[in-house]
């Protein structure tokens, strides 16, 4: 799965957003120190080296933009509207899953009832990262 992920960092600019971002990045895929990896790997939108993320997938977006400008919110609204969803989707899952599945069938995971769970009560996993 390949996914758009925003980090919102305090910089004064570009060049100190990427470096920031990129410390949050590199705790998503365990590369920091006592980090443990949730992703495979990422790529900043100022890397054009490859065909399958990025830009060459996602089209242009901004590198980094100031989070009160007009870009910057459009990216903040896109990013919650996605977050939200993944929300809702996680949500509903779980909520038929327990009406349509008995215990065993949930602690089986299946329909991926659990997982769902888990991504619902999760503050860091696969839809909403602190």
């Amino acid at each position: 799965m390949h996914q758009v992920i925003y980090a919102l960092v305090t910089a004064s600019t570009t060049d100190q957003a990427l470096s920031r971002a990129a410390d949050v990045f590199d705790q998503l895929v365990g590369a920091a120190p006592h980090a443990e990896a949730v992703f495979d790997y990422y790529v900043t939108f100022d890397d054009d080296s490859t065909t399958v993320a990025g830009s060459a997938r996602w089209g242009d977006l901004p590198v980094a933009v100031p989070v009160g400008s007009e870009d910057g919110q459009e990216l903040l609204e896109r990013g919650w509207q996605a977050t939200t969803r993944e929300f809702e989707r996680n949500l509903k899952r779980v909520r038929e899953g327990v009406d349509d599945l008995d215990a065993a069938a949930i602690m089986r995971d299946e329909d991926l009832v659990r997982h769902a769970c888990h991504n619902l009560g999760a503050y860091r996993g696969p839809a909403v990262y602190l």
